[in-house]
């Protein structure tokens, strides 16, 4: 499964990163943005593959929709606030910022890699198997989680 989600995952983040270079080398599109558009396009193929083929999930398809949709939205939030930090905190070191821009005309593809990676091994893939795909009815889980928290008070 493991290796089905990184195929999945791989696919997903070629989709993402050639949408990204697009927007940001024929449209001139700020890195930012065209990160975060590349990160949502990704997200959709990764969610259409892993529902498929990957966890084979036989949840309801609004179930899995809705959880998909929790856990996107963090992983948009993390690839493109983690691509702008990680971006702009190494542009200010001078030796950082000279020797890649050496090899790399964008820079931000660099942290943009980087952020990926961290990104899809720890959040994503972690998410997606035992939240998103584990047949857990979504309603019940926060019915669930709400009677606990009263219990608590």
């Amino acid at each position: 499964m493991f290796l089905r989600a990184q195929l999945s995952a791989q696919t997903a983040t070629v989709m993402d990163f050639l949408l990204t270079f697009l927007l940001v080398k024929l449209f001139d599109i700020y890195y930012v943005y065209a990160t975060m558009a590349g990160a949502v396009y990704g997200g959709i193929i990764n969610c259409v593959i892993n529902y498929r083929w990957t966890f084979k999930s036989h949840g309801k398809k609004t179930n899995v929709a809705i959880k998909f949709v929790l856990v996107w939205l963090g992983s948009v939030w993390l690839n493109t606030w983690g691509t702008y930090l990680l971006t702009e905190s190494l542009n200010r070191i001078a030796w950082v910022r000279d020797t890649l821009s050496l090899y790399f005309e964008d820079f931000f593809i660099v942290p943009k890699i980087l952020v990926a990676v961290v990104v899809a091994l720890c959040w994503n893939y972690t998410m997606q198997r035992y939240f998103v795909y584990h047949n857990v009815n979504v309603k019940r889980f926060f019915k669930k989680t709400s009677v606990e928290n009263n219990l608590e008070d």
